[in-house]
């Protein structure tokens, strides 16, 4: 997996209407944030958007695929769908497409936060001296 420079360009370049975009290298491929929240990856050159319940049927009725990736001979998806090539010329249809990825990341991040805080409460008793 790998990100080019002139490719990271033209995505920062077409992405410009959804504000400051910055990408971070990781895993031989790229993260591509906005306000510190991923919202979409690179592979190969190829930008994949964050996608649930609520984008997945935009992915799959333009037949784009998962990302996913081989792990001790399993398959593992990841939520990211490969991005229309189209938005590559495009800078106002990627925009939509990215600000829908990225309500999708801060959603995604958001019930993180509160899933540990609620298992972490969740059916402990408090110790600790009590008032009368």
């Amino acid at each position: 997996m790998s990100a080019s420079a002139g490719f990271i360009e033209l995505l920062q370049d077409t992405m410009r209407g959804l504000g400051p975009v910055s990408v971070r290298r990781m895993f031989g491929g790229a993260g591509v944030y906005a306000d510190g929240v991923m919202f979409a990856l690179i592979a190969d050159d190829t930008l994949y958007f964050r996608g649930d319940e609520s984008t997945q049927a935009a992915f799959e009725a333009e037949g784009l695929p998962r990302f996913g990736y081989e792990a001790r001979n399993k398959r593992v998806d990841l939520p990211y769908w490969r991005a229309p090539e189209r938005l590559l010329d495009d800078a106002e249809e990627m925009t939509e497409w990215a600000a829908a990825a990225l309500a999708v990341a801060r959603r995604a991040k958001t019930s993180k936060k509160a899933k540990p805080a609620a298992k972490r409460n969740a059916g402990t008793k408090r110790k600790g001296r009590h008032r009368v």
